[in-house]
């Protein structure tokens, strides 16, 4: 297959399925090497961002996906239901946070760190579906497990987990925000 086919077919690939599509699948379906699909992958991002598209290529967990730019979310809530970007509470921030640092974390954990009771705010990142159970403990009374989504890696901008910052930077940071972030601000952002 020819280079610009390929490009071709890798975007309306990724595009007709409508969720991230792998480049292993996509490489077996078009019976050419992974490789090839990952570089015309690599060049139909290019193209996107040349042309000054509205819609961008992301990659998450190794898959591919069309999505559009962060800056036109609120016109496509308008156009879809009118429902506003999901807010987070500070709790909610806090339970994704120990989430994402500990996959597999059961809700005891997650309390054991914050210090209090986290389930309001664990059903909140269920609903929307920034964290999902991860199956059940191998311990007594097989305590669920939680993980984070997709939706996670794609509302914060990551391509995997690999990309969160270490903690020792985090715990600057939170240091350093002290005493200029107020609940006020949190909450509205």
């Amino acid at each position: 297959m020819e280079k610009e086919e390929l490009v071709q077919a890798v975007e309306a690939m990724i595009f007709a399925s409508g969720k991230a599509i792998s480049a292993k699948v996509m490489a077996e379906i078009l019976e050419v090497e992974t490789d090839e699909v990952e570089a015309a992958a690599t060049e139909l991002r290019q193209r996107l961002v040349e042309r000054n598209s509205g819609i961008q290529l992301i990659q998450v967990n190794g898959a591919y996906q069309l999505a559009t730019l962060e800056k036109f979310y609120s016109y496509i809530c308008k156009m879809l239901d009118n429902r506003p970007k999901p807010s987070l509470s500070q709790a909610a921030l806090e339970v994704l946070s120990i989430v994402a640092y500990n996959q597999c974390t059961t809700r005891a954990e997650i309390e054991k760190i914050r210090g209090v009771s986290s389930d309001s705010a664990l059903n909140k990142l269920l609903e929307y579906n920034l964290v999902e159970e991860a199956g059940k403990m191998n311990a007594p009374g097989r305590p669920m497990m939680y993980k984070t989504t997709e939706d996670f890696l794609k509302m914060f901008g990551y391509t995997s987990l690999k990309d969160l910052p270490e903690l020792p930077e985090i715990k600057e940071i939170m240091a350093e925000a002290e005493g200029q972030i107020t609940i006020d601000n949190v909450e509205q952002n």
